[in-house]
């Protein structure tokens, strides 16, 4: 009884240190919408958070570590939820990343330059730090349902990223001098789109919790591997 109920609140630290991973990650990404605004408060506040994300990262992925080796045989649900903690884990850090280079061009960036995209990059910035916050609620909640709302929502940022791409080329076409800083406002568009496809990842393993089965970028559903991991796969999610 002791060892479970020590697991379990093994259990409860994974989940309570997503729940904190997962709110600087989307706090980035709203900030790096801001950031595109002139909030200069926003880019400091961002580009000072790498340390909190690298001692978020460690801290996570050492309750998981621990819990695969020192708490077996894991089977079923549990084995589920470890495993795609770990995983969510390297996607919230992406996506944190990924905040603090926009912040970094954004600093590089005269504003002039950066109000040319301003509109489109926060509604990219809302809608990916959304679907970020969506995925991580439907894995907490094992919901396959809320995770495929999450997969569905990425062809908004899709959109918005073309409509940026467009655009910057005829801004490129008018010859304005903002046009010099194009490759650089491009590469910030191409980071919301990426946010919004890590956040499809997140909601990947969503389903995965729930089901027992992981989705690929390309849509086709396959069983996963969880020999890579050193963990012997569940066998109660075989294909038959």
């Amino acid at each position: 009884m002791a060892t479970r109920t020590e697991f379990i609140k093994q259990l409860d630290e994974i989940s309570s240190l997503i729940d904190h991973f997962t709110d600087k990650a989307v706090a980035d990404v709203r900030a790096a919408g801001l950031a595109m605004q002139g909030d200069k408060g926003a880019t400091d506040g961002i580009l000072a958070g790498q340390k909190t994300e690298e001692s978020l990262r460690s801290t996570l992925e050492s309750r998981c570590f621990d819990v695969m080796l020192l708490q077996q045989p894991l089977i079923g649900e549990d084995l589920r939820f470890v495993t795609a903690a770990f995983r969510i884990v390297s996607d919230l850090a992406r996506i944190d990343s990924m905040t603090r280079d926009i912040a970094f061009l954004v600093h590089e960036l005269p504003a002039k330059a950066t109000s040319k995209l301003a509109t489109n990059a926060m509604a990219m910035s809302n809608e990916a730090a959304g679907m970020v916050e969506s995925a991580v609620e439907a894995f907490k909640e094992s919901s396959a349902e809320r995770a495929e709302a999450v997969i569905a929502a990425d062809a908004e940022v899709n959109a918005l990223y073309d409509r940026s791409e467009a655009a910057l080329v005829e801004l490129m076409k008018s010859g304005k001098s903002s046009a010099l800083y194009l490759p650089e406002l491009l590469m910030v568009a191409k980071y919301f789109e990426r946010i919004a496809d890590h956040a499809k990842r997140i909601a990947d393993w969503a389903v995965f919790r729930k089901t027992g089965k992981h989705s690929s970028s390309a849509g086709k559903v396959t069983d996963i591997l969880l020999e890579d991991e050193g963990i012997p796969r569940d066998t109660k999610t075989r294909e038959k």
